[in-house]
């Protein structure tokens, strides 16, 4: 059976319950989709975790090169990364415990998906976090 993502009464749930979200592949470029998407979803009361192993910082916050460098819970990855990239991050993804693998608008890939499923995880491909929550948030 072809991959589906959840809900839209389970995607509100997600963000509405998700305090963390560390988003691999955020720019420190202000001009950078990554970058715009994460500073609203900032703005909207979420702590924001850059990973990038190019960068510093962005946002304000510190960046992790890979998902196992952060110490603290992580409830979304939310990834923008090429498709074809992307099983490493559901692999370190479930290694840390996230609660949900969120792959942005034009990313999808199944194994990815599986491999996030088998651990229990949500999964979300092709489909803007941003768009989502103002759609189906209400805070």
């Amino acid at each position: 059976m072809a991959f589906q993502n959840p809900s839209n009464d389970k995607r509100r749930t997600i963000l509405e319950e998700a305090k963390t979200i560390a988003v691999v592949g955020l720019s420190d470029n202000p001009e950078r989709t990554s970058n715009m998407v994460a500073q609203a979803l900032q703005n909207n009361g979420y702590r924001i975790i850059p990973v990038n192993p190019t960068i510093q910082e962005a946002l304000g916050e510190k960046a992790y090169a890979s998902l196992t460098e952060i110490t603290e819970p992580v409830d979304i990855v939310n990834v923008f990364r090429r498709s074809e990239t992307v099983v490493p991050v559901a692999e370190e993804a479930a290694k840390i415990g996230a609660k949900t693998l969120w792959l942005q608008l034009g990313i999808y890939n199944e194994e990815a998906a599986k491999i996030a499923q088998d651990k229990g995880m949500n999964v979300i491909m092709d489909n803007c976090i941003k768009v989502d929550h103002a759609l189906l948030v209400r805070r």
